[in-house]
């Protein structure tokens, strides 16, 4: 009878050796938080508080124009304000893309470990600094400038590829909630590439042909990560498939 019902019952709870600790249910695997108990919960409430700061701080980096600048349209444009606000957009598009990513793939798993938190903290820590670099993107006076540019691919990239070590060390430990064999990995890797590939590929572009035009070939996400997304989804189903006649073989065994 499990111990709630005993208590219940008013019958005699196991007695404990004398200097040990009563086992607690689940203390056998105390490295993974599984999913609904407070722990995990408060865990992505972590995580998702983080990605919600960032996406507020970017606000911060819109200086206020000079009264003067306020007298009509061609003196606020001159002003700069426009290249601070587009800024603000992309890295709210960016922090939000990649807070729906992190979302996703605690989504598919059964709870976490201790390599899989210290990735997501890795991923958060460079989340934070997305409103610095977008500072210097879109400076004014750094925005022409190849390094800003390139720190902010960098930092991009970075997250990216932390969330997919995410993923990665969840799928290792077995926490997937679907099991996924080797070859169904494979287009959910080439997806998580897709991002990550992008920001890095602009690195050398922004050195050489300068940071506009680097700035400019980030738009081929929109492009490649749907395209990415429909192919590790019809790889996933034709996997699924595949495996429906071996079920029902087994089952008329």
């Amino acid at each position: 009878m499990p111990r709630n019902r005993a208590a219940r019952a008013g019958l005699p709870r196991a007695e404990v050796p004398r200097g040990e600790l009563p086992r607690v249910r689940g203390s056998d695997d105390d490295a993974i938080i599984h999913r609904e108990t407070s722990e995990f919960d408060r865990g992505l409430s972590f995580f998702d508080a983080i990605y919600g700061f960032a996406v507020t701080l970017l606000i911060a980096n819109v200086d206020l124009p000079e009264p003067r600048e306020w007298r009509d349209l061609s003196s606020l444009a001159q002003s700069g304000l426009g290249q601070q606000l587009f800024g603000v957009v992309l890295s709210f598009v960016v922090i939000c893309a990649l807070w729906r990513v992190n979302v996703r793939l605690i989504k598919q798993m059964e709870g976490l470990n201790g390599p899989m938190m210290v990735a997501n903290l890795a991923a958060t820590g460079l989340v934070i600094l997305v409103p610095f670099t977008t500072d210097v993107i879109s400076d004014p006076q750094t925005s022409a400038l190849a390094l800003p540019t390139v720190l902010y691919a960098v930092n991009s990239a970075g997250v990216s590829l932390a969330q997919s070590v995410v993923y990665q060390l969840g799928r290792a430990a077995g926490l997937e909630r679907r099991q996924t064999s080797a070859r169904e990995n494979r287009p959910g890797l080439l997806a998580a590439a897709v991002t990550p590939a992008v920001f890095v590929a602009s690195v050398p572009v922004a050195l050489t042909l300068g940071a506009g035009v680097a700035q400019l070939s980030w738009l081929a996400l929109v492009v490649l990560l749907p395209l990415a997304g429909r192919f590790a989804e019809r790889a996933r189903r034709s996997q699924d498939r595949a495996h429906v006649p071996v079920t029902g073989q087994a089952a008329e065994r």
